[in-house]
């Protein structure tokens, strides 16, 4: 093995991969920035439930159409929060996933 080098990693340079995963992680750490102060909304019902949550998986609002509250099918609106807030969330964990990969070339749980 060549001084300083490691076999397989193209000019063995340790300094230089090194420069590289930290000019990486800082991508990440913007990526991860970006992607906290986006929002993603869902809805369901027909779009009488309208959820969005940050990406901080917080949810930020819930509107309800008048319309969905029938006081003899409660359940039925339950459902429709479930759906809503859940597809909302799905949504930003798949962009969230999507771009970390994108950043990090498949490597996105190793920073």
């Amino acid at each position: 093995m060549a001084r300083g080098g490691f076999p397989g990693i193209p000019g063995g340079n340790m300094q230089q991969l090194m420069r590289q995963a930290q000019k990486m992680q800082q991508q990440m750490v913007a990526m991860q920035e970006e992607l906290d102060a986006r929002t993603y909304e869902a809805t369901s019902g027909g779009g009488m439930v309208h959820a969005t949550v940050s990406g901080k998986r917080e949810l930020t609002e819930l509107t309800i159409d008048p319309q969905a509250v029938d006081p003899d099918d409660v359940e039925l609106l339950q459902d429709m929060i479930l759906a809503a807030v859940n597809e909302a969330l799905r949504a930003g964990e798949e962009t969230r996933e999507r771009e970390m990969n994108r950043v990090s070339g498949g490597m996105g749980g190793m920073f």
